[in-house]
Protein backbone atom coordinates (compact mmCIF):
# COMPACT_ATOMS: atom_id res chain seq x y z
CA UNK A 1 0.00 0.00 0.00
CA UNK A 2 1.20 3.72 -0.48
CA UNK A 3 0.85 6.12 2.45
CA UNK A 4 1.52 9.81 2.20
CA UNK A 5 3.13 11.18 5.37
CA UNK A 6 2.57 14.50 6.27
CA UNK A 7 4.69 16.00 7.94
CA UNK A 8 2.83 19.58 9.68
CA UNK A 9 4.06 23.11 9.85
CA UNK A 10 5.39 24.78 13.46
CA UNK A 11 5.90 28.56 14.04
CA UNK A 12 9.67 27.39 12.80
CA UNK A 13 8.96 25.90 9.66
CA UNK A 14 6.72 29.16 8.67
CA UNK A 15 8.52 31.22 9.77
CA UNK A 16 11.15 30.26 7.04
CA UNK A 17 13.65 28.56 9.20
CA UNK A 18 15.40 26.00 7.72
CA UNK A 19 16.71 22.54 9.34
CA UNK A 20 20.08 22.93 11.47
CA UNK A 21 23.02 20.91 9.80
CA UNK A 22 22.50 17.96 12.60
CA UNK A 23 18.77 17.42 11.72
CA UNK A 24 19.62 17.58 8.15
CA UNK A 25 22.20 14.32 8.69
CA UNK A 26 19.90 12.89 10.90
CA UNK A 27 16.75 12.59 8.34
CA UNK A 28 19.24 11.79 5.61
CA UNK A 29 20.25 9.05 6.91
CA UNK A 30 16.70 8.22 7.75
CA UNK A 31 15.96 8.68 4.47
CA UNK A 32 19.19 6.28 3.44
CA UNK A 33 17.35 3.97 5.60
CA UNK A 34 14.22 3.98 3.41
CA UNK A 35 15.65 3.77 0.47
CA UNK A 36 17.44 0.90 1.35
CA UNK A 37 14.50 -0.53 2.92
CA UNK A 38 12.18 -0.19 -0.81
CA UNK A 39 10.06 1.77 1.23
CA UNK A 40 10.75 5.65 0.03
CA UNK A 41 8.92 6.37 -3.04
CA UNK A 42 9.51 10.46 -3.15
CA UNK A 43 9.80 13.36 -0.67
CA UNK A 44 10.40 16.77 0.09
CA UNK A 45 10.05 19.44 1.99
CA UNK A 46 7.47 22.65 1.36
CA UNK A 47 8.41 26.39 1.51
CA UNK A 48 6.19 28.06 4.04
CA UNK A 49 2.72 28.78 3.16
CA UNK A 50 3.59 32.77 2.98
CA UNK A 51 4.70 31.60 -0.58
CA UNK A 52 1.68 29.70 -1.41
CA UNK A 53 -1.43 30.56 -2.30
CA UNK A 54 -4.77 28.83 -2.35
CA UNK A 55 -7.52 28.54 -5.25
CA UNK A 56 -11.52 28.13 -3.51
CA UNK A 57 -13.75 27.01 -5.44
CA UNK A 58 -17.53 27.85 -5.76
CA UNK A 59 -19.75 26.32 -8.58
CA UNK A 60 -18.00 27.96 -11.74
CA UNK A 61 -16.04 30.63 -9.71
CA UNK A 62 -12.03 30.83 -8.18
CA UNK A 63 -11.26 33.11 -6.13
CA UNK A 64 -7.14 32.96 -4.77
CA UNK A 65 -5.68 33.90 -1.74
CA UNK A 66 -1.65 34.66 -1.08
CA UNK A 67 -0.39 33.16 2.10
CA UNK A 68 0.28 32.52 4.35
CA UNK A 69 -2.36 30.54 6.02
CA UNK A 70 -3.78 30.18 9.35
CA UNK A 71 -3.82 27.47 11.82
CA UNK A 72 -0.05 26.34 11.35
CA UNK A 73 -0.29 22.97 12.93
CA UNK A 74 -2.94 21.81 9.95
CA UNK A 75 -0.78 23.82 7.35
CA UNK A 76 2.01 20.86 5.56
CA UNK A 77 5.64 21.57 5.57
CA UNK A 78 7.09 18.56 3.80
CA UNK A 79 6.27 14.89 2.66
CA UNK A 80 7.11 11.22 1.90
CA UNK A 81 5.31 8.95 -0.61
CA UNK A 82 6.06 5.37 1.14
CA UNK A 83 5.45 1.93 -0.90
CA UNK A 84 4.57 -0.02 2.96
CA UNK A 85 2.59 -3.40 3.38
CA UNK A 86 0.43 -1.85 5.90
CA UNK A 87 -0.56 1.16 8.40
CA UNK A 88 1.39 -0.94 11.10
CA UNK A 89 4.48 -0.80 9.02
CA UNK A 90 3.83 3.13 8.12
CA UNK A 91 3.76 3.67 12.03
CA UNK A 92 6.66 1.46 12.75
CA UNK A 93 8.80 3.92 10.22
CA UNK A 94 7.19 7.17 11.12
CA UNK A 95 8.34 6.32 15.22
CA UNK A 96 11.99 5.45 14.27
CA UNK A 97 12.15 8.86 12.26
CA UNK A 98 14.15 12.11 13.75
CA UNK A 99 12.01 15.10 15.17
CA UNK A 100 11.76 16.60 11.89
CA UNK A 101 11.51 19.75 13.58
CA UNK A 102 13.41 21.66 16.63
CA UNK A 103 10.61 21.53 19.13
CA UNK A 104 7.49 20.10 19.18
CA UNK A 105 5.73 18.11 16.02
CA UNK A 106 3.65 15.85 14.34
CA UNK A 107 3.46 13.67 11.58
CA UNK A 108 0.28 12.28 9.64
CA UNK A 109 0.29 8.93 7.81
CA UNK A 110 -2.86 8.37 5.21
CA UNK A 111 -3.07 5.69 2.71
CA UNK A 112 -3.75 6.65 -0.85
CA UNK A 113 -6.92 5.63 -2.89
CA UNK A 114 -5.39 2.95 -5.36
CA UNK A 115 -7.29 1.69 -8.60
CA UNK A 116 -9.12 -1.58 -6.46
CA UNK A 117 -10.85 0.96 -4.30
CA UNK A 118 -12.94 2.12 -6.84
CA UNK A 119 -13.35 -1.26 -8.12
Amino acid sequence: MRVMVLLKATADSEAGTLPSPELLAAMGAFSEELIAAGVLVDAAGLKPSSAGRRVAFDGPDRTVHDGPFAATSEIVSGFWLWQVADMDEAVAWVKRCPNPMPGPSEIEIRPLYEAEDFA
